[in-house]
């Protein structure tokens, strides 16, 4: 991801700064969960989740400020901070946390029947593909939720003025 906002648009610190990095904080977690204890696993996931309620609070902030008749303001709010925390949630943590906890129990077991590799190698390479993994699932994810959100939940507020979470 570019450290340099987009053309013509204004600097959005949770998706155009490093800060957008603490969001793959739980996916690293859970790659190195067969190495650390479960406790830092979980820490990762707070700091995670911290990223996407602080980005959905941002884009309802902006929302409000955003000039509009005053009538549907609290309604712009709501739907800016429902339809982020809800693609965030997914995109951010659940999906790809979930992805990389499969792909990480499977390739430890596989290596577990297929090797003779120490344990701490097994681990170790685990490890990796787990990290390895992460910038090549990430893409597929957010296209995925997109698809999902633009068939279900944004389907029931007006593409007028809708929030761009993506």
């Amino acid at each position: 991801m570019s450290e340099q906002p987009r053309q013509g648009a204004e600097c959005d610190l949770y998706r155009d700064t490093w800060v957008r990095y603490l969001g793959y904080a739980n996916e690293v977690g859970e790659a190195f969960r067969s190495l650390v204890p479960t406790a830092v696993v979980w820490l990762s996931y707070g700091v995670s989740s911290s990223y996407v309620l602080a980005d959905a609070i941002d884009k309802g902030k902006k929302a409000g400020e955003e000039p509009s008749p005053e009538e549907g303001r609290s309604t712009r709010v709501a739907l800016a901070v429902v339809d982020t925390f809800v693609w965030q949630s997914l995109a951010s943590v659940a999906i790809p946390g979930f992805t990389i906890n499969r792909l990480c129990a499977a390739s430890l077991y596989g290596l577990r029947t297929m090797t003779r590799w120490p344990l701490t190698v097994r681990k170790w390479t685990t490890t990796t593909l787990g990290l390895l993994a992460i910038p090549v699932i990430v893409h597929p994810i957010d296209r995925s939720v997109d698809f999902l959100l633009d068939s279900s939940l944004r389907k029931l507020y007006p593409s007028v003025g809708k929030p761009s979470s993506s």
